[in-house]
């Protein structure tokens, strides 16, 4: 059996945006959406903000699945919901 992955993308009104397979792409998004202001941009899980990288975000769904991480400014509030594909 194959583990499949996706990747759901809700913006700060908890809108569905879209459904990735491709992390890569997904945290594209993620930070294109959430990036609309002058302010920075963190990502956040279990309410510890680091920096937006793709190896962070990585690392943090790496092994897990049904986890949320968040991609916040000021203003906005960008979630990536990992999840697996199920039969």
């Amino acid at each position: 059996m194959t583990k499949i992955y996706i990747y759901c993308l809700f913006d700060t009104m908890d809108n569905f945006l879209g459904v990735y397979s491709s992390l890569k792409a997904v945290h594209r998004d993620a930070l294109r959406l959430s990036n609309r202001s002058s302010t920075d941009v963190f990502l956040v899980y279990n309410n510890t903000p680091a920096k937006p990288t793709l190896t962070t975000l990585r690392n943090i769904f790496k092994g897990k699945h049904d986890v949320e991480v968040k991609y916040r400014t000021r203003s906005t509030s960008i979630r990536v919901y990992k999840t697996k594909l199920r039969e």
